[in-house]
């Protein structure tokens, strides 16, 4: 007979963590309630809650004329936008895209809306 065979990254792993009774005492009742089936069940979701609440954001290291060139890029495409969302969106460092945005608007190029 055959055993069935799971891909690597779905095989469970376990963790231990230790909560407070109070914490306990919480999600016991969400179980009583039903909407959990047991503690793994809310840990879980706990887990994948967070995980897709947090994003890493990674800064490419380029030089500031193609960061520059990269920034003006993004605001023909979007029209306007945020320091923040550039940086993220386009994986370069918040503080040269605040120094380029500053720039662009000294020069005319961008309005502040």
């Amino acid at each position: 007979m055959a055993s069935a065979v799971r891909p690597k990254e779905s095989q469970g792993c376990v963790i231990g963590s230790k909560i407070t009774r109070s914490d306990l005492t919480q999600i016991q009742d969400l179980i009583d309630a039903g909407v959990y089936l047991n503690a793994s069940d809310f840990v879980r979701e706990a887990i994948r809650d967070k995980l897709t609440s947090i994003k890493v954001i990674k800064c490419r290291d380029v030089d500031y004329e193609t960061a520059k060139k990269e920034i003006i890029g993004y605001f023909q495409r979007k029209q306007e936008a945020y320091p923040d969302e550039i940086s993220q969106d386009l994986e370069l460092d918040f503080d040269l895209v605040r120094r380029i945005t500053a720039e662009l608007k000294k020069e005319g190029r961008l309005e502040a809306i």
